[in-house]
């Protein structure tokens, strides 16, 4: 078990192999004690093969999550949560192009995919924030301000995060790779406060506006399959791909509870959704509810299925 370092990459890096350590500290890197076994297909090379399949079930699972949030057309917030999911398909696809070894660490372009994937990173978990405080209604959801103001927030993020990387990962001004403070700062100050704000708001906004409070369940367990993953990943890593004689490390398993913590967002988000059936559109032909009305002798007026009974009937022994 190696210890996790404050503003340090070299105990995460001498851990579990993600996509910066091949490019910190030296420019030859910073190789784990202990990593799965790399498997051939079609003459390449490919690294962390069970990683790469469980990043493959991520990104199918995730579009199925799309779709069925693209389905619910009056649904509140549906523009908004969609772009998390939309930016965490793309994180994932990044990381699943630089831990296999399809981007080689050792290419020119390997630092601009590594920054691309933690700007990405950060820009998730941004949009995630933001989508915290749409319930609360400070905008109207599905208005161009809602929206926008998430798009263009995130793209800054996204830059910044981006550029900062960059000047890190190329060594350029007072950045360099052996004292990547800024950049470790990013990937898990930033990114860790951005998650907790989130949950911590989305606990008061279900606590302080909704009758159920099974919500808050789906919260707290997308919280700790997150937080598993996380310790499993970075401290734990070692000792698993030791006792599974390589074939698996902590990554498999940090990939895997991250997917399970998405999915508990999307739960969360669908079970304090409505959609206004109103102006919902369903797969059905006929969709027109017909109610057949019953005429008494005194030309009262009485709905099929209402709750009112008439004066007369309740006179009469009703």
């Amino acid at each position: 078990m190696v210890s996790f370092q404050f503003l340090k990459f070299d105990g995460v890096c001498s851990t579990i192999a993600i996509s910066l350590c091949p490019i910190l500290d030296k420019y030859d890197g910073t190789e784990p004690s202990c990593y799965s076994r790399n498997a051939e297909l079609g003459g390449t090379l490919i690294f962390q093969p069970a990683t790469v399949i469980m990043q493959i079930i991520a990104l199918m699972m995730t579009s199925v999550m799309i779709y069925h949030i693209k389905m619910k057309y009056t649904a509140v917030g549906r523009k908004e949560i969609v772009m998390f999911f939309y930016a965490f398909m793309g994180t994932t696809f990044l990381d699943m192009l630089l831990v296999s070894g399809i981007v080689p660490s050792a290419s020119s372009v390997y630092p601009y995919f590594a920054a691309m994937q933690v700007s990405c990173m950060t820009m998730t978990c941004w949009i995630l924030l933001l989508n915290g405080f749409v319930g609360f209604q400070f905008a109207e959801d599905g208005t161009a301000w809602s929206v926008w103001s998430i798009r263009i927030s995130a793209s800054v993020v996204w830059i910044i995060c981006f550029v900062f990387s960059m000047l890190t990962l190329l060594g350029i001004g007072s950045f360099n790779l052996a004292n990547p403070t800024l950049l470790w700062i990013i990937y898990f100050i930033v990114n860790g406060i951005t998650l907790a704000i989130y949950i911590v708001s989305q606990i008061i906004l279900v606590v302080g506006t909704l009758d159920d409070l099974w919500p808050v369940g789906d919260i707290l367990f997308g919280l700790g399959f997150f937080l598993i993953g996380q310790v499993v990943m970075y401290v734990f890593s070692t000792d698993i791909c030791d006792a599974a004689g390589h074939y698996i490390d902590g990554m498999f398993f940090g990939s895997s509870c991250t997917l399970l913590a998405v999915m508990m967002v999307y739960k969360y988000w669908d079970s304090i959704t409505k959609e206004d059936l109103e102006f919902a559109v369903t797969a059905k032909g006929n969709s027109y509810e017909v109610r057949e009305m019953i005429v008494d002798d005194e030309h009262s007026v009485v709905g099929r299925g209402s709750g009112y009974l008439h004066a007369d009937r309740i006179e009469g022994g009703y």
